[in-house]
């Protein structure tokens, strides 16, 4: 199945991604092509293969629990830190005039 002009206009206009009349047929062509390298799949008879939703398998879960303990005390995070205010870093603006906050 071919893509149209109208197709792939259809598919630049949803990324926004604005394409000229030539743009847009060099494009149609090129991803013609890219579909056309799919073809040998379908020479092969894939109704028994169960889809993959993850590379290995029944693999689901393999983040740990989130588990509530404490956290640095306060001068031992603020340690190394380059500049601090009162219990905070202390770091240079960036949308203010460049001084620091």
């Amino acid at each position: 199945m071919a893509l149209t002009r109208e197709d792939v206009a259809g598919i630049a206009d949803y990324a926004r991604i604005a394409l000229t009349d030539a743009e847009l047929d060099e494009m149609t062509a090129y991803m013609n092509d890219a579909v056309e390298l799919l073809d040998p799949i379908l020479e092969y008879d894939l109704d028994d293969v169960e889809p993959t939703f993850h590379p290995i398998g029944e693999l689901v879960n393999v983040v740990r629990d989130d588990i509530v303990a404490p956290g640095l005390p306060l001068e031992e995070a603020l340690a190394n830190a380059g500049s601090r205010q009162g219990r905070y870093f202390r770091v240079p603006a960036i949308l203010a005039d460049g001084g620091a906050a």
